[in-house]
């Protein structure tokens, strides 16, 4: 039976330990350690990392009772070797925990919301709850009153009780497991729950905890948070962009979100001025390009807009009747056929011919679009277009 330190020792962080056993699986090293304070993921909650005789540790998986480490190497059986784990990382996995725990009892107690899975991820940690939708008002109350759980600074333990000792314990809920011994964390007056995982010694060590956002996932609600460590670089991160928003813009940063909603107003009046604009400019530059106009084919390269910006100049001269149109650009190899006639199908007209330009494209009946390879393929394209048109 392996010495499991990451239960009876949480906190610590390096220890001396005996090699049970080492070997290969499809390319990867294993050890197993006769005492071990590297946590095996489980129970929503990733593994550690750290290092085993200055190599590191790159997983920690449980099987058949037992605690196998994956490391860049293989090392010797029976060797002692120096083991220390990745603090930072396992710190963070405990406070994220911890306040999943407080988070959940705090909606199940007090909110009548219940937790049906958890999920903590590397940056941000996440709970499904039984609920279509939670407003804005009731999260600050959440948020608040578990904050207040924390400030209390209630006192966390944990310990075993047997199967037929479940039943005698307000468990949030009942676990599914077969295991004679089931580990309990309690939180003093305000959670009991069947945990396998690493927790603070109490809510104090949380600091704080921050809910983000909800989303909508399959009829339930999933609620984002972060506590201690990750809350306040979060909240580090979010200051400073206030704090530089705030000072681009000269003014507080209460009055950031006001500034901001003035300029989106501005801005959309703006856009509808521009299109006005836009529109009156396109229809202005399609009358003197009709002047340009061949019989009633035009031939025009756009020498400071692509073939896209030039589209509203395009769909303006479209509308003159009996009206054959060749467009190009002098920043693209790239050629569009409009027309308002009924004398040809500008998409099958490109099917026919553009293999022999190196090109590729297609369309309807009254407009169709090509790429060439080069700018050389595409003006003798326009060449033959132009003589071919000329004839229809």
């Amino acid at each position: 039976m392996i010495e499991r330190i990451y239960y009876t020792s949480p906190y610590t962080t390096k220890w001396t330990a005996s090699i049970l056993s080492a070997f290969e699986s499809n390319n990867h090293y294993y050890v197993e350690l006769n005492k071990t304070a590297f946590y095996p993921e489980g129970g929503g909650q990733p593994s550690d990392t750290g290092t085993i005789a200055g190599h590191k540790v790159l997983d920690v998986v449980e099987k058949d009772h037992s605690v196998f480490h994956e490391i860049d190497t293989l090392l010797e059986v029976d060797t002692q070797v120096e083991c220390e784990i990745n603090w930072n990382r396992r710190f963070d996995h405990m406070q994220q925990h911890t306040g999943q725990h407080l988070l959940s009892a705090i909606l199940s107690d007090v909110f009548n919301i219940h937790t049906v899975s958890f999920h903590l991820g590397k940056d941000i940690a996440s709970i499904d709850v039984n609920v279509s939708s939670i407003d804005e008002d009731t999260l600050i109350e959440i948020e608040q009153t578990v904050n207040k759980a924390i400030y209390a600074n209630k006192p966390l333990s944990t310990y075993y009780v047997s199967q037929d000792q479940l039943s005698t314990l307000s468990l949030r809920k009942m676990p599914d497991l077969e295991d004679e011994q089931i580990r309990i964390v309690e939180i003093d007056t305000l959670d009991i729950s069947a945990c396998c995982g690493t927790h603070v010694r109490s809510t104090g060590e949380l600091g704080i905890i921050k809910l983000l956002k909800t989303e909508k996932q399959r009829g339930q609600i999933r609620l984002f948070f972060k506590c201690g460590m990750r809350a306040l670089k979060d909240y580090e991160q979010t200051h400073r962009i206030l704090s530089h928003v705030s000072h681009h813009f000269s003014t507080k940063s209460e009055l950031v979100l006001e500034r901001l909603e003035k300029l989106e107003a501005d801005f959309k009046i703006l856009s509808k001025q521009n299109e006005v604009l836009k529109s009156e400019n396109a229809h202005y530059l399609a009358q003197s390009l009709l002047d340009k106009k061949q019989g009633i084919v035009l031939v025009h390269e756009f020498e400071d807009k692509t073939l896209k910006d030039g589209q509203a100049i395009i769909k303006q001269l479209l509308q003159t009747e009996n009206m054959i149109g060749i467009f190009s650009s002098s920043l693209e190899p790239k050629v569009i056929l409009a027309h308002s006639t009924d004398r040809i199908h500008s998409g099958n007209l490109f099917k026919e011919h553009l293999n022999r330009f190196n090109g590729k494209g297609g369309g309807g009946i009254n407009q169709a679009q090509a790429q060439f390879s080069t700018t050389e393929d595409r003006n003798h394209f326009i060449s033959y277009l132009q003589e071919y048109l000329q004839k229809v």
